[in-house]
């Protein structure tokens, strides 16, 4: 019986092997190889959220009599902010600060001769943070218009936020991938191949640019804080193995 079992496990060796080098023969022109491709998710978004600081001073040759001075025309800002909609919540005073004034003096000559003393400045910040997006930014082009009541008010531009950027990146993402799919699918048809498994997935840079604002891209990702209507962007890049 032994004798007979070493010929049959040599005959199925050749079979197998034969099975083997005919698939083999069968698939030497078949294409193998990966693509790569990168898909891009955009949209256009209005903020939701609103910042905007200003501050006001405050100047007297007296440090007591300045300070009360600012005090009143804190009331009188709150209480324009307050008359104009603005929510008592929304509005933070940061804590005052003071400087010394002084001038230069100089000889008849010409010369420097040091500083003279002329007083104190007191200056104050306030912010108001709002997702009542254009109430706040109409209230923060007309509050100027204090300087016709002798307050030294300066204000700065609103910046512009958007409080749901997790749900935003997500649907970028999914965009962007699906996107890459549908690339890469058509290169491999046009390639007369087939697509295969996914083999990579890397996610690219998450940009947040204003619209019509020219900027550019930057490789570090930009979030544009200065534009109330915004568009965000994402890109992924897929490798596919290809049949």
């Amino acid at each position: 019986m032994k004798n007979y079992i070493a010929p049959v496990l040599f005959s199925i060796a050749i079979i197998i092997g034969a099975g083997l080098l005919a698939n083999a023969y069968k698939n030497r022109n078949k294409k193998q190889g990966e693509i790569a491709v990168t898909g891009l998710g955009e949209t256009n978004f209005e903020s939701d959220k609103i910042v905007w600081n200003a501050e006001f001073s405050n100047s007297n040759y007296e440090l007591k009599q300045a300070y009360n001075e600012l005090k009143r025309d804190k009331k009188k800002i709150l209480d324009y902010l307050l008359s104009k909609g603005i929510k008592q919540e929304e509005i933070v005073f940061k804590a005052a600060s003071s400087r010394q004034d002084t001038k230069s003096n100089y000889s008849e000559d010409g010369r420097y001769v040091g500083e003279s003393f002329t007083g104190y400045t007191i200056v104050q910040q306030f912010t108001i943070s709002s997702k009542e997006v254009a109430k706040t930014e109409k209230v923060s082009r007309e509050i100027t218009d204090l300087l016709n009541e002798g307050i030294q008010i300066t204000s700065s531009s609103p910046r512009y936020y958007f409080t749901n950027l997790d749900d935003l990146k997500i649907s970028l993402i999914s965009q962007a991938t699906e996107n890459a799919r549908l690339r890469a699918e058509s290169m491999a048809v046009n390639a007369g191949s087939k697509l295969g498994e996914l083999k990579d997935a890397k996610m690219g840079i998450f940009q947040i640019l204003g619209q019509d604002s020219g900027e550019d891209y930057s490789w570090g990702g930009t979030y544009n804080t200065s534009s109330k209507n915004k568009t965000a962007s994402i890109t992924m890049k897929l490798t596919y193995a290809i049949d």
